[in-house]
């Protein structure tokens, strides 16, 4: 079996816009060689600024921290592949271009627990995949907060549980993924033995063990209230809330206690023969970081997937040159048993693109010829003269509607425009 890390973030916010850099954070800072880049990147942040006209915006664009996120990363070759936004919860995907062919069956579900279920002030979103035969769910929460409301967080947890499910017939619920991942503000405080001064004392004192020994969230785990399926590594840094704004100084109108966690859990021996595993690398959080109330955390692990997996593809034949304001042609085959669905897509992209979301234009794959048995037979997709507005590199991809997964990419290729029959070079306007 082979080996994928993926490095997990949590951060709450606190409605603050973008404002530091984010390369630490990443795991960034020195020069990394390109090798030892993680494959994945999954972002989870909370009360990111849910503002009715930041809503409507961040439907069609990237929000700010979005767009934050995906320049530091574009720089190493991640591509974003999926956000899911509910109000202030926000869950960013992003993965190595080497990875693009692999992701299958890419789903995303909200699940609302603010006011009953009627408001998604609180809540959970997520982005389910499989990837090299294995499947993978990554959940980003927001519980109810203050202390005495400890049983509302059990509720919560419980009620995503329940009411979140996917189309994926054998991944239909959360717990049902090989691998899942749960991050977010949890939210679960220190019981009610010690004052925010006391804590603030012990955390002066290191005596982090004895704090935990009060985490209402380990308390629910052992009576098997709410993320018992679930596992964590022992925090071994400070409670990540509440700290005054721009600054790392607890602010003592609130007990400190560690909101911010990341979970996972491995179902290890769903395959004959074979172990899945995840070894978590480390997990820490990051005290420099002063814009919101709460510290940011992360988490890295390697998991183990198939390394002999194949995956069936759309193959495109190499591209020729394509002209601006005529109709422009490219061919493909389905290899394997591809099995094309109504509604499957190609979409044009710049070459270099950095989000799935960001084709330019695209049209409907043809149908297959009606009685074709062939299933390698060579297709032929044609653009209108409209497509594209600008000269420049470009390249395809083909999507299945159905599953949400990425079949096929072509070479990149150059779309030219003439003028009175000479070509124009884009490199020359």
């Amino acid at each position: 079996m082979d080996n994928l890390r993926l490095y997990m973030v949590t951060w709450n916010v606190a409605t603050r816009q973008p404002g530091e850099d984010l390369n630490e954070l990443l795991g960034l800072v020195q020069q990394t060689v390109p090798e030892k880049l993680p494959d994945f990147y999954i972002i989870g942040l909370q009360e990111v600024k849910a503002q009715p006209q930041n809503i409507v915006l961040d439907a069609v664009f990237d929000s700010s921290w979005t767009s934050a996120f995906r320049e530091v990363l574009a720089a190493q070759n991640y591509v974003k592949v999926k956000t899911i936004r509910l109000q202030g919860l926000l869950l960013s995907l992003f993965c190595l271009h080497k990875h693009l062919l692999h992701l299958r069956d890419v789903e995303t579900q909200y699940t609302k627990t603010g006011f009953g279920g009627m408001w998604g002030n609180k809540g959970a979103v997520s982005i389910r995949l499989s990837i090299y035969g294995c499947s993978l769910c990554f959940v980003n929460c927001h519980l109810t907060p203050h202390d005495g409301l400890y049983q509302e967080r059990i509720t919560d947890y419980n009620t995503i549980i329940r009411n979140h499910a996917y189309q994926n017939k054998e991944t239909s619920n959360i717990l049902f993924h090989d691998y899942v991942f749960w991050i977010g503000d949890l939210n679960f405080r220190l019981m009610d033995s010690y004052s925010a001064e006391e804590i603030n004392n012990l955390i002066k004192k290191g005596e982090l063990t004895r704090l935990l020994e009060k985490d209402q969230l380990r308390y629910a785990m052992d009576r098997g209230e709410a993320f018992s399926e679930l596992s964590e590594e022992t925090p071994n840094f400070p409670p990540t809330y509440k700290f005054q704004f721009n600054s790392s100084l607890y602010d003592l109108k609130r007990r400190p206690s560690w909101t911010d966690r990341v979970l996972y859990k491995v179902n290890a021996h769903v395959y004959e023969n074979l172990t899945l595993r995840a070894e978590q690398l480390f997990y820490k959080s990051f005290d420099s970081y002063v814009l919101s109330d709460h510290k940011p955390v992360v988490a890295e692990f390697n998991i183990k997937v198939f390394s002999d997996y194949y995956d069936r593809v759309v193959e495109f034949e190499p591209v020729n040159t394509w002209y601006l304001e005529e109709e422009n042609s490219a061919s493909y085959s389905l290899a394997g048993d591809v099995e094309p669905t109504y509604w499957d897509w190609i979409g044009i992209y710049k070459d270099g693109f950095t989000s799935l979301d960001d084709y330019l234009s695209y049209v409907y794959a043809p149908r297959a010829t009606p009685g074709t048995a062939n299933r390698s037979e060579t297709r032929r997709v044609t653009f209108p003269d409209t497509a594209l507005r600008a000269p420049g590199r470009y390249c395809l991809l083909y999507f299945s509607h159905n599953s949400g997964s990425v079949l096929g990419m072509s070479n990149p290729f150059d779309v030219l425009c003439r003028d009175n029959g000479q070509i124009i070079h884009f490199s020359d306007l």
